[in-house]
């Protein structure tokens, strides 16, 4: 799902997107001329690669993903940690974020279970 930052609704909106078995949903709605809030829900299963023995493993996602998305260069005024995604073209890509967000999933340490019961230590001397 594609719409332009300009005609975002400053009342919240649902969405849903859907890639690779995760589902992606939630609502959106406009918080400032240059700021759009996405309160949103990945659900569904996705391979990951353990990090210590390369099996591939499936995990459960479950995962509460809020963040801002800016049209253009995002400039902060106040101290606060909030997550902010810049969009140059001035168009919401809801496919393209889940992705990104796929790909962060997948990018991060992951340890299967079998290597988790495991009692091998590694230590650096």
């Amino acid at each position: 799902m594609k719409i332009e930052f300009r005609k975002v609704p400053q009342s919240p909106k649902e969405f849903t997107a859907e890639y690779s078995s995760v589902k992606f949903e939630g609502t959106f709605c406009k918080i400032s001329p240059s700021l759009v809030k996405i309160q949103g829900h990945l659900v569904g299963n996705l391979t990951l690669t353990c990090s210590r023995c390369g099996i591939e493993d499936t995990v459960t996602l479950d995962e509460k993903s809020d963040f801002l998305l800016s049209d253009g260069i995002y400039k902060s005024n106040s101290d606060e940690d909030e997550l902010v995604l810049e969009i140059e073209n001035g168009t919401i890509d809801f496919d393209e974020i889940l992705q990104s967000e796929i790909a962060s999933i997948q990018s991060d340490y992951h340890i299967c279970a079998s290597c988790e019961d495991c009692d091998f230590v590694e230590k650096e001397y």
